[in-house]
């Protein structure tokens, strides 16, 4: 078996993994970094999920990095896509002018970014990127991991990959168990947490769904794919909470569980200068298509688009019949999740209500050139290549670490003016309501609103391994604190510490724990991340 080490092993190449992999590079250090998919950069990209932000993410509340990233991609639609004269003149261009984000935009946008960040490091030699490569087994001596394995996702190829530190940024914690890392998974209990919304109980097995998202347009000609394999079975498939059948217009409102009906209007022609993306004001999934636009044709030059192009991860999308994870065959429940999506294509193709009283949208194109895993398909062509490359995982594994952040740290409920809870060990910031989606164990949604807060250096520290380190979803959170934890800016913080704790801990040559325990250890490498652009307290401003 081929073998490679480097100074920092990064496994997993989402939004956490790439910006480990930059601390780490900009430190100076070489890194070997993975890729299960064809495309780096996770939920923004392979799995096709628009930037999930907080509503001052123009002003503050970010890394310095994680700013250069979002300032490069429009600076990507500046330079290389014919905008219009006012959309160009932007600051904040939104291209899809979408409701949920101020910067709706397509996935390969963002791909071409975060590759040009990487590149000068790729050229110099000091990163080496193996894709598609997932993780297949691990070496341990006592408390450290000694190296790891990965498998080619097609072929098959083993590679061993050693490295003094070793960063897990997997959509789903998979170094936890293969290193023997202690971890927790699904429910814990409220004797175990004390949270007000956990169960009495412990529940392993119960965990957020998980979506199979895709693009879709709406253009002349009927697009209708082929009836999936399992449409008969999601037509009429009904949850208990769900006040209609799933596939549906109809479903809870996540923050009151009252029945809302959802409209679904395919190129509304809007004003996109219109479009206020501010979750404080409105969630902005009245209407479906306006909801996760990736691209709103009248940001750009006319006949450039024709059509918008719809980015689909909306409630009825939401796979929650089993989890993925520490289950025999997680593949063949992602690929039920992906006949869910299929059958959710189909029926709005075929049977979804028309505003003119008719049935069927069959002028939908599904778009898998824009998720990267397929073209732009008509009836009969399209196979399951045309969805998102990667299922969107909402729920990781999570490591028993030093420190557990609960709800009781930043329920705005609980927490009132006083604001989430600080923590002296502070290594960044996040803000996003508590918002669980459905889940395996047949919980309906769970959306708190959440105060603005921090992230303890203790949640990324393991209870026991030494050179492990979470660089993502992974870190020490609960079921429910996890739902405000787990979107695009704080995946990208919490990996850019832990890129920048590996570099401070080989250099200093103590251990992430003695570094937490120090105060001057601690002192020096919190100034070190404000010298990096990594804010660790927020100014005085209310959660929602």
């Amino acid at each position: 078996m081929p073998e490679m080490q480097a100074e920092v092993l990064i496994v997993g190449g989402g939004l956490g993994g790439v910006a480990a992999a930059l601390a780490a590079l900009r430190a100076g250090r070489s890194v070997l970094l993975t890729e299960e998919y064809d495309w780096l950069g996770g939920q923004l990209t392979s799995q096709a999920v628009p930037p999930d932000e907080h509503s001052w993410v123009e002003h503050f509340g970010v890394t310095a990095s994680y700013r250069a990233l979002r300032d490069g991609i429009r600076e990507h639609y500046r330079r290389w896509y014919p905008l219009t004269d006012r959309a160009r003149r932007t600051t904040a261009l939104n291209p899809g002018a979408g409701h949920v984000s101020r910067l709706c935009h397509e996935p390969r946008v963002a791909v071409a970014v975060l590759e040009a960040m990487l590149a000068p490091y790729r050229g110099s030699g000091r990163l080496r990127v193996l894709k598609p490569y997932r993780p297949v087994a691990a070496d341990t001596d006592g408390d450290r991991v000694t190296g790891v394995t990965v498998a080619h996702r097609h072929t098959g190829e083993q590679i061993g990959l050693t490295a003094p530190y070793v960063l897990d940024a997997t959509e789903t914690g998979e170094l936890l168990p293969l290193t023997g890392t202690e971890y927790v998974t699904g429910f814990e209990s409220r004797a175990d947490t004390g949270e007000p919304s956990a169960p009495e109980q412990a529940q392993p097995a119960n965990m957020q769904a998980v979506s199979v998202c895709f693009a879709v347009d709406h253009v002349d000609g009927d697009h209708t794919i082929d009836k999936p394999a399992a449409y008969d079975f999601w037509r009429e498939y009904r949850p208990p909470f769900w006040g209609d059948r799933m596939l549906s217009f109809r479903s809870p409102n996540p923050r009151t569980l009252d029945i809302s009906e959802r409209s679904f209007t395919p190129n509304p022609d809007d004003d996109p200068w219109l479009v206020q993306a501010d979750q404080r004001v409105n969630p902005g999934d009245g209407n479906l298509w306006t909801f996760r636009r990736i691209a709103a044709r009248r940001n750009f030059a006319p006949g450039a688009y024709d059509s918008d192009i719809c980015l689909v991860n909306w409630p009825m999308l939401d796979y929650f019949e089993q989890p993925i994870i520490d289950v025999p065959d997680p593949d063949a429940r992602i690929g039920a999740a992906r006949e869910l999506s299929l059958s959710v294509l189909y029926w709005l193709q075929t049977e979804a209500p028309r505003a003119d009283g008719g049935t069927g949208f069959p002028s939908l194109r599904l778009r898998g050139d824009v998720t990267g895993n397929g073209t732009a398909a008509t009836g009969g062509d399209v196979t399951h290549s045309g969805l998102a490359q990667a299922p969107y995982v909402r729920e990781s594994r999570r490591i028993r670490a030093e420190y557990t952040v609960v709800e009781q740290d930043l329920s705005l409920e609980i927490r009132g003016d006083k604001g989430a809870v600080s923590y002296a060990d502070s290594v960044g910031v996040g803000m996003y309501r508590i918002d669980l989606h459905p889940s395996t164990g047949g919980d309906n949604y769970i959306d708190v609103a959440s105060c603005p807060f921090e992230i303890p250096l203790g949640a990324l520290i393991p209870r026991r391994v030494e050179n492990l380190l979470p660089a993502g979803k992974n870190i020490g959170t609960t079921h429910i604190t996890n739902g405000s934890y787990r979107l695009h800016p704080v995946e990208w913080n919490v990996g850019e510490v832990a890129g920048l704790l590996a570099d401070f801990c080989l250099a200093r040559r103590v251990t992430p724990r003695a570094v937490r325990y120090t105060p001057g250890l601690l002192a020096d490498f919190q100034n070190r991340l404000a010298d990096s652009g990594v804010e660790l307290r927020w100014p005085d401003i209310a959660g929602y």
